[in-house]
């Protein structure tokens, strides 16, 4: 990896990061994250997007699958699917840098028609490869364009075209490819995932998903599940438990008030689902934050 991408990721998150380490950019898409410690384990569910890794070294976990990656490499995410991620080595003399950038089917589509990539049977929807020096060079100079910001409304289309057009080009360009199919399998399920992320608080109703994707009930259900690993039952539910979390750890929310706002009608029933996804009960989880946040302030 370039020594100059690093110092453009750096420069841009030192100034911009929020308390979270995220520092989102004028470029819609583009983010820079930070870290200076190691971290717990953050539960998401992805869109699909490209990291570039320039410091340090993160882990993300899908189903069964451990992905070890660090400063060099590329993580690719096809799908809407659930991760656990963790940074495991970051320090304050040496801080976790990446970049993220959103994949827009709308641009591989264009550029699909215009390329000869060849396209991926549905397969693994998470995979690392080494980030490709073309990859690295158009990266670079969405940051460097950062600095300049009367130029950013006039060549951002084109640059992201072209860092797209560089990751169609390399490793990770097959499994790309399979979002710029027009009605394919995998735009059909995002139009569904839409759905199911705007209003996961309410009631799931499978045949609208169903209509919306333009499929039957039952053919619905198996390229769901191919594309997100998930049932569409069981999507919802990760979403209403991790937006539960968020909501008791970073805004204080109660067990019972986050259980209600994400759509649970049972505290009881909630706690269980809970437990079996986190590992720990709300309340103990709750507890344990109270107490991190006591010994940083003590610090």
């Amino acid at each position: 990896m370039a020594e100059t991408l690093l110092t453009e990721v750096r420069r841009y998150a030192d100034f911009h990061a929020n308390a979270q380490g995220t520092a989102a950019t004028p470029i819609t898409g583009l983010t820079t994250i930070r870290a200076t410690t190691p971290s717990e384990m953050d539960y998401a569910i992805s869109r699909p997007l490209v990291a570039l890794v320039v410091q340090g070294n993160k882990r993300v976990m899908m189903g069964s699958r451990t992905f070890d990656f660090g400063a060099g490499d590329s993580l690719l995410i096809t799908a809407d699917v659930p991760t656990i991620s963790q940074i495991m080595r970051a320090s304050a003399g040496e801080p976790y840098y990446s970049l993220v950038f959103d994949l827009d089917p709308v641009v591989i589509e264009a550029l699909a028609l215009e390329m000869e990539v060849a396209r991926e049977e549905m397969s693994a929807p998470v995979r690392v490869e080494p980030t490709e020096a073309e990859v690295a060079d158009a990266a670079l100079r969405l940051m460097q364009l950062l600095t300049r910001p009367a130029a950013i409304p006039i060549l951002k289309t084109q640059m992201i075209r072209e860092m797209h057009y560089w990751l169609l080009a390399g490793k990770h360009g097959p499994a790309i490819r399979n979002l710029g199919i027009a009605e394919g399998n995998a735009q059909r399920v995002a139009r569904a995932v839409a759905i199911i992320r705007s209003g996961y608080a309410q009631p799931l109703r499978v045949e609208r998903l169903a209509e919306a994707a333009g499929m039957s009930p039952s053919t619905f259900h198996q390229h769901f599940r191919a594309v997100t690993t998930l049932s569409p039952l069981q999507f919802q539910k990760q979403l209403r438990l991790i937006e539960a979390r968020r909501m008791m750890l970073s805004e204080g929310s109660s067990a019972s008030m986050a259980a209600y706002a994400v759509g649970y009608e049972s505290v009881p029933q909630f706690t269980r689902e809970y437990g079996r996804m986190f590992g720990a009960p709300p309340v103990r989880e709750i507890r344990a934050s109270r107490t991190r946040t006591s010994s940083r302030a003590a610090g």
